[in-house]
């Protein structure tokens, strides 16, 4: 029963405050700022629209040839059709259920491509890994760029460090333990976990073991730099931000990726947080939201349309299995 109501928080939470943040935001416009944002809507440039999906897809398209690269020190080839659509099933699901869209993944190479589950789950831990290295390189030099901007703004929200290191002093003790008992222990239990963290190592180590290096290098280069054009020709879809500085955009293309974690793949979040940071470098804020659910929608849309279609295509394509 307990199991049961903490899956069932991890669904609901993201989605209940996605809903708040919706909620909050729309109910402090007054009816002409309402229907300012209507107005941005029906007068945006929708063929930057229409690229920043283009540039999105071939982000996806990348990322599944990069993913590939994983399995071959392992000895696995992956037919790219199976690659392709398992990447947007991912993201399919994550809209619904927060973090699933990993395991659907693994799920379906193990399924299609008869590779073992913690292997194939190991890859995509991986391949996380090193994309959120990516990120933190973008954070960064964001926060070069922009540090009095953004220490102001913790100041103002009196933003409290002592409770994240009471977390971590918590955290590390008692994962230390875990560990320690996982090791010494010989139940039939320990031994599955065993087998299965020794698979999902094999699986996150093939990074280093794999003969595509560069090649892997360049897809993540070029995977980080289509997120960024899906950004960035977004703000020439409205005239209120398509004079924004290179930094602002930067700022704002990070913050955006961060609120994707928040709810279910960004839902209220992503324009709600956008808007607001957008509002720090004189965009007004209808403005802002606008531009904030016209790229969250346009994204959006096109993953469920596609993922949809995964789901549909994956036993078609794969009749033998």
């Amino acid at each position: 029963m307990k199991k049961k109501i903490i899956h069932f928080l991890k669904i609901a939470l993201p989605l209940l405050l996605g809903i708040f943040l919706i909620w909050y935001s729309y109910n402090k416009f007054s009816p002409e700022q309402l229907q300012d944002i209507r107005t941005h809507f029906q007068q945006a440039n929708y063929g930057y629209v229409a690229l920043s999906i283009l540039f999105g897809i071939l982000s996806n398209i990348s990322r599944a040839i990069r993913w590939g690269y994983l399995f071959e020190p392992m000895g696995y080839k992956l037919k790219f059709s199976n690659k392709i659509l398992a990447v947007y099933i991912t993201y399919l699901m994550n809209l619904f259920i927060p973090r699933s869209g990993e395991i659907s993944r693994a799920l379906v190479v193990n399924k299609y491509e008869n590779v073992p589950f913690d292997k194939a789950f190991g890859t995509i831990i991986s391949e996380r890994a090193f994309d959120f290295f990516i990120l933190l390189i973008f954070i960064g030099v964001t926060i070069s760029l922009q540090f009095p901007l953004i220490s102001g703004f913790f100041q103002d929200e009196n933003f409290d460090l002592f409770q994240v290191y009471v977390a971590i002093g918590v955290a590390v003790p008692v994962l230390f333990l875990a560990f320690y008992f996982l090791k010494k222990s010989n139940s039939t239990l320990s031994q599955k976990i065993k087998t299965f963290i020794s698979g999902l190592k094999e699986g996150v180590l093939s990074i280093f073991k794999m003969k595509q290096k560069w090649a892997f290098l360049g897809h993540t280069l070029f995977i980080w730099l289509m997120y960024i054009c899906m950004f960035y020709v977004m703000i020439f879809a409205l005239p209120e931000t398509s004079g924004i500085s290179i930094p602002a955009i930067l700022t704002a293309f990070v913050v955006g990726s961060l609120t994707i974690a928040f709810t279910n793949g960004g839902f209220g979040s992503y324009p709600f947080f956008t808007a607001a940071l957008l509002l720090l470098f004189d965009v007004p804020e209808t403005a802002g939201t606008a531009f904030g659910w016209l790229v969250w929608t346009s994204q959006t849309v096109a993953v469920i349309i596609l993922g949809g279609l995964s789901f549909l295509l994956l036993p078609v394509l794969n009749k033998a299995k």
